[in-house]
């Protein structure tokens, strides 16, 4: 671990919009150079075994869905994992209780990485597909550029490259794995 800045891509590809954290962390990882360095995790519903995570890094960026049925489709929260702590988070996807509840577990250890979570209001978490709804298609550039943004307040300067990844592309490579691919990430 030379980095000290984590971006954890979470959630579900199975499960239609649970996917978009997964997509985001692979568009970062293949898009983006970074000064000083960033390492891009693949968290997919890791849950309680990301925990080594928040002890090894000093800030650590987890990206995903928040099913809070209170806001519209496609709103874009960003919570520190205190603030998580305290409201106890939307635990409405068995992703999202873990995350919940290995932050609240991880707040009592003699180090914690500062947490943010940027999360995106998905429309369908229940169809059983590798894609995203034509919603959060909608509101996916706005997604990245929070992202960004969230990592320029942990230091981390992201630079897109010349030439890039499609989300289209990165959909495909999370529905058809391939040691290719590294299996999606």
């Amino acid at each position: 671990m030379d980095a000290k800045v984590a971006l954890i891509g979470s959630g579900n590809a199975f499960f239609m919009d649970e996917g978009i954290g997964l997509y985001a962390g692979k568009y970062f990882k293949e898009n983006f150079t970074y000064d000083p360095p960033l390492d891009v995790v693949d968290g997919g519903t890791l849950g309680f075994r990301l925990m080594p995570l928040l002890q090894e890094y000093e800030h650590v960026l987890i990206v995903n869905t928040s099913s809070d049925d209170a806001l519209a489709v496609g709103t874009i929260v960003v919570m520190s994992g205190d603030e998580l702590i305290e409201h106890q988070g939307i635990k409405k996807t068995a992703n999202e209780v873990e995350i919940t509840e290995m932050l609240q577990i991880c707040s009592m250890a003699s180090h914690c990485a500062a947490t943010t979570m940027v999360s995106i209001v998905p429309e369908d978490i229940i169809s059983v597909c590798v894609d995203i709804t034509p919603a959060l298609r909608a509101h996916w550039e706005s997604y990245i550029e929070m992202i960004v943004s969230e990592l320029a307040k942990c230091g981390i300067t992201a630079t897109l490259k010349n030439e890039v990844m499609s989300l289209d592309e990165i959909i495909e490579q999370f529905a058809n794995p391939s040691i290719e691919h590294s299996k999606g990430f």
